[in-house]
């Protein structure tokens, strides 16, 4: 063999096993990625079930407040619905949930029996810990998206990424108007 087909050789068996492991490690990133979204999606589901309970244990002492419940339920219908719209369409739909499930919380508190009841404090507690779960959940989603789209923008993995299909994900941000205490004004 000569010298110029060993050097061939060796650069194309250099360039496939580049390929394989730019491939490799992108496909590890994007699954890092789906796995951390399924997080999220689980503790969601776990506030999803959790309302209900809250809106019955709450429903009997808030005769005034019926409109406070109807948009904490509605919130979760659309919460639910928004799962299947992608990361964004799901986090501005978590973001009014969130707002008014502080909105029904912030309510409770003026009702002495209620916020005395077992139950509620109980499913107040339980959707308070889900909650700390849900931040957790997106902070090591997004982590893990700035991990895969810095993977496949920067060089030379950039240069592979588009043509394999690897595209940019989107992060699950919290809006400004869901970090905001809500204010509540009582007839």
């Amino acid at each position: 063999m000569s010298p110029g087909l060993i050097i061939l050789i060796v650069v194309i068996v250099a360039l496939v096993g580049f390929v394989i492991l730019t491939y490799n490690g992108l496909v590890q990133r994007r699954l890092r990625v789906d796995e951390a979204f399924s997080q999220i999606q689980v503790q969601l589901k776990r506030r999803w079930d959790l309302i209900p309970n809250l809106v019955a244990a709450v429903k009997g002492y808030m005769d005034f407040e019926q409109d406070v419940l109807t948009k904490v339920t509605d919130a979760r219908a659309n919460a639910v619905a928004a799962g299947a719209q992608g990361p964004a369409a799901q986090a501005q739909a978590e973001n009014a949930l969130t707002g008014t499930l502080r909105s029904l919380f912030a309510v409770v508190e003026n009702y002495p029996t209620l916020k005395a009841n077992e139950n509620v404090l109980s499913l107040q507690e339980q959707l308070t810990t889900t909650e700390n779960q849900i931040g957790f959940s997106r902070q090591h989603y997004n982590a893990t998206v700035l991990d895969f789209n810095t993977g496949i923008a920067t060089f030379p993995a950039v240069l592979l990424a588009g043509p394999l299909g690897f595209a940019k994900r989107e992060f699950f941000e919290a809006e400004e108007a869901a970090q905001a205490v809500p204010q509540v004004q009582l007839r």
